[in-house]
């Protein structure tokens, strides 16, 4: 539709000139201040968006790739790492890297990323750097046991106490096939996490599992 605007004859407002409808029109101007706000607002996000830009171009740099976590399992080898800690909890980066075919240095970078976005957890057994998934469903005492569980020698140990066939230091070695001093230093770090308690008879010291973590170990051998 089309209006044409021309100069009233007289000058009374409202007033029709050749009996057409005469509509008044209310102007609204907004305060001068909305604009003033409007365009703090836009100041203020292009701001933050060049901050933002900086970040990521440092990261990038750096050798860092940004990574949503919507795509985060999308890459086929990290789904693999992932997968595979899923089905082994406490694995170590060495069993991995044997166990998928891929180099230690593509595991290192991918399990960085995974801990980066929490999709997994490290637990260090004072020997190794052991992983999980972050939504695995157990607390800090079975998360040690099954990172005590994963070293092989120190599942044997374990084993042999509770059958109750060894007990000591020189027992546990030859049934095992390792030195003493590889035996008493399992054992140090046994005891120390309050896994396995001694008691000195005469020579000997007998060793014996805290019945505690009895339940757990059946859970998680």
């Amino acid at each position: 539709m089309e209006y044409i605007v021309t100069p009233a004859h007289g000058d009374e407002f409202g007033i029709s000139v050749t009996g057409e409808n005469v509509q008044i029109v209310e102007d609204t101007i907004e305060p001068y201040w909305h604009f003033l706000l409007w365009l703090a607002v836009m100041q203020l996000l292009s701001v933050i968006d060049i901050l933002l830009y900086h970040t990521k171009l440092i990261f990038t740099i750096l050798g860092f790739k940004i990574t949503e976590h919507t795509n985060l399992l999308d890459n086929p080898n990290r789904n693999l790492i992932y997968s595979y800690i899923e089905t082994n909890p406490g694995a170590h980066i060495s069993e991995i890297v044997n166990n998928i075919g891929l180099n230690r240095g593509t595991v290192k970078y991918h399990i960085k990323a995974l801990e980066v976005q929490n999709k997994i957890e490290a637990c260090n057994d004072d020997r190794k750097i052991r992983y999980l998934v972050s939504n695995l469903a157990c607390d800090e005492v079975e998360k040690k046991v099954i990172s005590v569980l994963k070293n092989v020698t120190n599942k044997r140990i374990i084993s042999e106490i509770r059958n109750k066939k060894c007990n000591t230091n020189i027992a546990l070695a030859l049934e095992i096939g390792v030195s003493r001093a590889t035996i008493s230093w399992h054992m140090r770090y046994l005891k120390e996490i309050g896994f396995v308690k001694g008691t000195k008879i005469g020579r000997n010291v007998i060793y014996e599992i805290n019945p505690s973590y009895n339940y757990l170990i059946d859970k998680y051998k």
